[in-house]
């Protein structure tokens, strides 16, 4: 089935319809409600696929997003199913030439007509290159980027429309929809992950048994994506077939998947401490998995492995020696999302991970607020108490017991409730971390990737360490300390003349005493209120017994009393709502 060109022409009319369809089916589905919230994910993810592509899409990416919506909401999000028509061969052709500029039998010996795989974004064609290069060719939808622009444009205005409360629920949701529209411009936008292909390709192919695809700039552009066709099915499928009974072949089978698992983490651990460059969504749909066959000629192919460096005035002296690769390969897919990490971000997720394993709460809580931006005023003894209690349980817990998602979710929602906010960089790494965890438990259950990136984040910090500035630091410290004792006899005779000359003035702070003020200034207030009230029922009272000749006084008596009873309702009414607010918030 094909696409009329004509079904996504939006017209003033058609937009005030779109719009009235988006509003209804929000209050059909309770979804302002239910998602700033976080309740009843089904009926969400229902309105999202009644509203079509954009909504689609936005669900699907909300699905990586462990830091944004619960664990529940997450995996909703993550049944919904693309279900798009096809673009027509002539629509295709067109928007290849429009967009690179390059005729089509130009560029490829043959480009079959039907697509492989269609999505909501776009449609992949299998192709040959005129040198014969086995290509695949990501097409995207001709009106997609302005359908997506229009809807985003729609909700915002419908979200208004209903009244929206932005300051009520268990997340932020302008937040929410900020992310979705970054992600949503940044998925439509080809260019974003034409660039980081290349750089993914760069930095890990041929990186021991891994392969990525290569990434034909001259032939893509903004809405056009040519990399070369890759062997192989979803690992997901390799997961899928069953141990041996054969005790030697079931031997096998296992050592395999060990070796895989070990790759994965590493190569992982690599693009983070060493790239500062990672695959953000590494589900096992994004990677595949193929054997060599013995005529091959990759079949027997070597690699070097560094066995020794030393490393001498800012030389480095590498021996390395060659070792054989085994017969299957391990490919990467889908480089639309990636993250990028600074060095001074990177050497707090280092102390993260050394301070994890000290398993010391305070020191953990001081990694973490170093990763962090504080969006208000911050206790860190509460969060340091709070940070205690909730990771108590998983201290000795192993790896395959972490429900991550679950985890990051709660660590996300302690660090709001103390106004932090963790940086996007890390929560895209936690989450990409979640991901691969999950899929190298199944591989190996008894590798744990923290013990294999505690020693790599050790020799990350070993080789930031600098003995000569850290010696030159030390003496300076010393000769500041020697400095200040020296002069401790001086500042003691200053300090006690300072006291017995009366003017010693102490501060004392205890912690939630702002909570206690706040609470205290709270009750004086009532009490002044119930104290005024009591005034104007007196007063009231006595206008209208001395009043029985003088129909003013008494009206204004009568007055008094009902100013009176309305002060009265609006105080419990007030006192309702906030004892409502603290119930919706437990």
């Amino acid at each position: 089935m094909t696409r009329p060109d004509s079904s996504n022409n939006l017209t003033r009319g058609s937009r005030r319809t779109r719009l009235l369809e988006i509003v209804r089916v929000m209050r059909n589905h309770n979804v302002i409600t239910n998602f700033i919230n976080q309740r009843n994910p089904r009926e969400v993810r229902l309105a999202f696929q009644e509203l079509g592509p954009t909504f689609i899409k936005a669900g699907q990416l909300l699905s990586t997003r462990p830091d944004l919506i619960s664990p529940a909401f997450i995996a909703e999000m993550r049944q919904l199913q693309d279900n798009v028509e096809v673009d027509d061969f002539a629509s295709v052709k067109a928007t290849f030439e429009e967009q690179t500029g390059k005729k089509l039998s130009e560029v490829f010996s043959f480009f079959d007509e039907t697509p492989f795989a269609s999505a909501s974004i776009g449609q992949t064609h299998r192709a040959i290159l005129k040198d014969g290069t086995k290509v695949v060719v990501k097409i995207q939808h001709p009106e997609v980027a302005r359908l997506i622009a229009t809807d985003l444009a729609l909700f915002r205005l419908a979200l208004r429309m209903t009244k929206f409360t932005p300051d009520i629920g268990a997340i932020n949701p302008r937040e929410i929809f900020n992310e979705i529209r970054t992600s949503l411009l940044n998925e439509i936008n080809t260019e974003i992950e034409i660039e980081n292909g290349q750089e993914f390709y760069h930095y890990n192919n041929n990186d021991g048994i891994i392969r990525v695809p290569k990434v034909y700039k001259q032939y893509s552009a903004q809405k056009v994506l040519v990399n070369s066709s890759m062997p192989g099915k979803s690992i997901k499928n390799y997961l899928a077939q069953p141990i041996s009974k054969d005790l030697a072949v079931a031997e096998s089978q296992k050592a395999e998947r060990k070796y895989l698992a070990q790759v994965l983490v590493n190569n992982f651990l690599k693009q983070v401490f060493e790239d500062n460059f990672f695959h953000a969504d590494p589900h096992p749909g994004n990677i595949l998995f193929y054997r060599l066959k013995e005529g091959d000629p990759n079949y027997q192919e070597n690699q070097a492995k560094e066995a020794f460096s030393y490393e001498f005035h800012g030389n480095k002296v590498v021996w390395a020696k060659r070792q054989p690769l085994p017969p299957y390969r391990l490919v990467y897919l889908d480089f639309g999302m990636m993250g990028r990490l600074t060095p001074s971000m990177i050497d707090g997720i280092a102390q993260i991970v050394l301070a994890l394993n000290t398993k010391d709460i305070r020191q953990i809580g001081q990694a973490i607020l170093a990763v962090c931006n504080q969006t208000g005023p911050v206790d860190s003894e509460d969060f340091y108490e709070e940070l205690g209690l909730f990771l108590t349980p998983f201290m000795n817990m192993g790896l395959d017991q972490i429900d991550f998602p679950a985890m990051l979710y709660s660590v996300i929602g302690l660090c709001r409730k103390n106004n932090l906010q963790m940086k996007a960089e890390v929560t895209l790494l936690v989450k990409a971390f979640g991901s691969l965890e999950g899929l190298v438990s199944q591989l190996d259950p008894d590798l744990s990737m923290m013990d294999v990136a505690r020693p790599l984040g050790k020799a990350y910090l070993k080789r930031k360490f600098n003995l000569k500035t850290s010696l030159e630091d030390l003496s300076f410290d010393t000769l500041q300390s020697l400095k200040a004792t020296s002069q401790l006899p001086t500042k003691a005779s200053k300090f006690f003349d300072v006291v017995s000359s009366g003017q010693t003035r102490f501060s004392v702070r205890y912690n939630g005493q702002d909570k206690l003020l706040d609470r205290i200034d709270h009750l004086a207030n009532r009490i002044i209120i119930a104290l005024v009230l009591a005034a104007i029922i007196l007063a009231s009272s006595l206008l209208v017994e001395g009043s029985a000749n003088h129909p003013a006084i008494y009206n204004l008596g009568v007055t008094g009393y009902i100013v009176a009873i309305v002060l009265v309702a609006l105080l419990i009414l007030d006192d309702l709502h906030k004892r409502f607010k603290k119930r919706k918030r437990k």
